[in-house]
């Protein structure tokens, strides 16, 4: 396959938002297959977290392992919620004063 031809198909790369709720530990799989499958999750973790802190943070690990091993992204959207996309999506997020260069004397 060309290379023009590769970057035609990631440019043509369609993508559908999804909002899902983590009711239970098993949904992470659902979850992993939407990702694969080039879709968007917003994912809202508190009917998991009102049964188990443990299990949410179980399966964000899990989830977090994965988007980076399929070459996504995942942030979180507050205290409820996570945003997951696929690899050709990026999440920006602001710059922070630590990440920024010291001024350097002339």
């Amino acid at each position: 396959m060309s290379t023009q031809k590769r970057e035609n198909e990631k440019t043509e790369k369609k993508a559908t938002l999804k909002a899902l709720p983590l009711r239970i530990l098993a949904d992470v799989e659902l979850i992993k297959h939407e990702l694969k499958l080039g879709n968007i999750i917003i994912l809202k973790i508190t009917p998991l977290a009102r049964k188990s802190i443990e299990d949410v943070k179980n399966a964000v690990d899990d989830l977090a392992a994965f988007t980076k091993s399929i070459g996504g992204d995942i942030a979180s959207l507050g205290e409820e919620r996570v945003v997951i996309v696929p690899d050709f999506i990026k999440i920006w997020r602001p710059e922070t004063v630590a990440s920024k260069k010291a001024p350097t004397a002339a």
